[in-house]
């Protein structure tokens, strides 16, 4: 049973479990792991990862790392050009061309090329540099600067993982888990583990997944909430969401409704609908939150223009006047830009 389908245990017939919904409204709360396409995550050349410091080299051996700092400053002209430069003065430095590889692969400061791209991360990956590895790894899977090859990319990011990288870890671990077979689900939880302690918002939920249906490692369901709660705090929407349900029913963790509530409208505020969806319907009985029919009504509004209509809504905000109903629909539309 997919997460997303978990009920919210409010009483009665006051909100309906998630799998009582039609079927075009009971989409899921999470990703659907099992099937989920390999992906780009945060390596220390991605925006988001400066904490990362991917040059290795003693303070003492090289000056000031240009290169690297012009492209987080998004100068990548001056980042190719001090990259090159590297190159020039040693011709093994393999972190310079995995910065140039990730500059043709995305098209940053010259024409976009996954050809050049995947000939600059293979002499880094030859000279042992792990980022390059996972990027040759995806690129092999994807067909992308060479023909497709599964058996090769598998192979790239099984190095890769072995050296530590998180991104290869994480996606390794989607591959496994694609198999079905036991050793494949233990190793794949082993790989999810390894890219959630670096921190990757998606591992952690996905971990969180496992933990809570019991695939490659022992269900248990405090340890799912607390890798949802991880997810949540790296921002992982899917994470939030899952958070949210389980700290509501006080599965896992302590039941905490108006923390709960927080969680569902965050999560709401950035465009997730099954969390509009819940907002909506709490809002409506005053669960976590002071009931306010004016705020069920935009929310509700919001999840349903994502296309998750829900009748029980429908029908107990019918008793709206025209002024609250235009006020409702003034907020759905200001989240909608927002979004």
């Amino acid at each position: 049973m997919a997460l997303g389908f978990l009920a919210l245990a409010l009483c009665g017939s006051e909100v309906r479990a998630a799998s009582s919904l039609s079927p075009e409204a009971a989409k899921p709360a999470t990703r659907e792991i099992f099937t989920a396409p390999l992906k780009e995550l945060p390596t220390p050349y991605s925006a988001n990862a400066a904490r990362v410091v991917p040059f290795t080299s003693k303070p003492s051996d090289k000056p000031v790392d240009t290169a690297f700092g012009a492209y987080q400053r998004g100068q990548y002209t001056t980042a190719f050009r001090e990259a090159t430069k590297r190159i020039a003065a040693d011709p093994k430095d393999a972190a310079a061309m995995t910065l140039l590889g990730e500059l043709y692969n995305q098209g940053l400061g010259l024409k976009q090329d996954p050809v050049k791209a995947a000939e600059w991360y293979r002499l880094a990956a030859a000279q042992g540099d792990v980022h390059a590895m996972a990027s040759l790894g995806l690129m092999s899977i994807d067909g992308r600067g060479g023909a497709k090859d599964l058996k090769a990319g598998r192979q790239w990011l099984e190095k890769a993982a072995d050296k530590g990288d998180t991104t290869a870890a994480y996606n390794l671990a989607l591959i496994l888990l694609g198999t079905g077979t036991e050793p494949d689900q233990a190793r794949a939880a082993t790989l999810f583990l390894k890219a959630a302690e670096g921190e990757i918002g998606a591992a952690q939920h996905d971990l969180g997944v496992l933990y809570l249906q019991g695939r490659g490692v022992p269900k248990d369901p405090t340890q799912a909430a607390e890798w949802f709660r991880r997810a949540a705090d790296n921002g992982d929407l899917a994470g939030e969401v899952e958070f949210a349900i389980l700290l509501f029913n006080g599965i896992g963790l302590p039941k905490d409704e108006g923390r709960a509530a927080r969680y569902f409208q965050h999560a709401a505020a950035r465009g997730n609908a099954i969390a509009q969806n819940r907002i909506s319907r709490l809002f409506v009985v005053g669960r976590g939150v002071q009931k306010n029919l004016v705020e069920a009504a935009a929310w509700n509004l919001a999840a349903s223009a994502q296309g998750l209509s829900d009748p029980w809504l429908d029908d107990n905000l019918k008793t709206l006047d025209t002024a609250e109903r235009s006020r409702a629909e003034a907020l759905a539309a200001e989240r909608a830009r927002v979004n």
